[in-house]
C-alpha cells in the first residue's frame, strides 16, 4: 500500500477517535468548549489528507486509485461530516452517557424523505470530490498520469446514478417497521 493509501486509513481513524475525543470531553468531563475544539478538527484531518495527496501529485508521482479515494474522501467528510457528528453525539448521549433521547429510526415515508435529503449530500460531495479530481486531472494535464482519477470520477458517477434510483425506489417501497 502506498503513503496516500496509508494516509487515507490514519485520517479516517484520526476523524473518529477526534469525534470520540470530543464527545467524551463534552459530556463525561463536561468541557463543551474544549469538547467543541476537538469536534471541530475534522476538517483540519481533511486539509492534511489534501495537502499530502496535492504534493505526492505535484512531486511527480503516477495517479493511482488511492489518489482518487483520498478526494472521494475529503467530499464525503465535508458533505457528510456534521450529520456524522449529530449521529455520533446523537448516539453517545443516548447510548454512553443516557443524557438523550433514544436515537429515531425512521420508517415510510420519513425515511424516504431522509434518504432522498442524503441523496443530496451525495450529489454535494460528488460535486466537491469530482472537482477535485477534475482539477487534478487538469493541473497534471498527463492523461497517462490520472487515468486512475478519471476511472474513479466515470464509477462514482455510475454510483451516484444508483444511489438517485435506491432514493426514489424508497418511494415507491418505502421501508417497514420490523413486526
Amino acid at each position: 500500500m502506498n503513503f496516500v493509501a496509508w494516509m487515507i486509513v490514519a485520517s479516517e481513524i484520526a476523524f473518529w477517535v477526534v469525534i470520540l475525543l470530543g464527545l467524551v470531553i463534552r459530556y463525561v468531563f463536561k468541557r463543551k468548549k474544549l469538547g467543541l475544539f476537538f469536534l471541530a478538527l475534522t476538517p483540519v484531518i481533511d486539509l492534511i489528507l489534501l495537502i499530502t495527496t496535492s504534493v505526492d501529485l505535484y512531486r511527480g508521482a503516477t495517479a493511482t486509485k488511492a489518489h482518487a479515494i483520498a478526494a472521494v474522501y475529503i467530499g464525503v467528510s465535508i458533505a457528510f461530516g456534521k450529520s456524522m457528528v449529530e449521529w455520533a453525539d446523537e448516539r453517545f448521549r443516548y447510548y454512553v452517557t443516557r443524557q438523550g433521547p433514544k436515537p429515531l429510526k425512521r420508517f415510510g415515508m420519513e425515511y424516504a424523505k431522509h434518504y432522498l435529503k442524503s441523496w443530496g449530500k451525495h450529489v454535494l460531495a460528488y460535486l466537491l470530490g469530482a472537482g477535485l479530481l477534475a482539477g487534478l486531472i487538469y493541473l497534471i494535464n498527463d492523461p497517462s498520469r490520472t487515468e486512475a482519477l478519471s476511472a474513479v470520477v466515470k464509477l462514482w458517477t455510475l454510483v451516484l446514478g444508483i444511489d438517485l434510483l435506491i432514493a426514489l425506489s424508497n418511494f415507491v417501497w418505502p421501508k417497514k417497521a420490523k413486526a
